[in-house]
């Protein structure tokens, strides 16, 4: 019995990084994050003044201190981990820091590829691309992308998906 084209599919590593400035996007997200969760308690800290329940300033510090860690730590890592790739067969992607996901997804089941520029990803001339399957685990999503490489990709999937034959589903 031969195997069907979407079971050939070589399982390996994707070959393409994303772009080095995606570093900065996710340490941007993580200084976002530490704003968000740690500038209220501080401001309530500061409002109360003297009054202020040492707990309160305990857990600002311990919310800054381990977002602060996240920000410069994790970045990195997740640039050295996450890759993606397209071929006339499929899209690849690796991604997830604590727990790592592989996805292929067969050029003859996708639906739809999308560009998403966030402002954070617009200042930095940035992009994802999501590719949506006829899969129940849902879209494939690469982050981090330079905006042009974002565009460029967009197209040439949108071309070879319609060049590929089947009904996607």
């Amino acid at each position: 019995m031969q195997p069907t084209a979407a079971l050939a599919l070589p399982l390996r590593p994707p070959a393409h990084r994303v772009d080095p400035r995606a570093v900065q996007w996710w340490r941007l997200q993580g200084l976002v994050a530490l704003v968000v969760l740690a500038g209220p308690q501080l401001v309530v800290w500061l409002a109360l003044g003297a009054s202020a329940p040492f707990w309160l300033l305990l857990t600002t510090i311990l919310t800054a201190l381990a977002a602060a860690v996240y920000t410069l730590v994790v970045p990195p890592i997740r640039y050295r981990i996450h890759r993606w790739e397209i071929t006339d067969e499929a899209v690849y992607t690796r991604s997830g820091l604590v727990v790592r996901e592989w996805r292929i997804a067969p050029i003859s089941r996708v639906q739809t590829v999308d560009t998403e520029h966030g402002p954070l990803q617009q200042w930095l001339t940035l992009a994802s691309v999501t590719v949506t399957t006829a899969s129940a685990r849902g879209p494939v999503t690469i982050h981090g992308l330079a905006a042009d490489d974002a565009a460029e990709l967009a197209r040439v999937l949108t071309e070879t998906t319609q060049a590929t034959p089947g009904d996607a589903t």
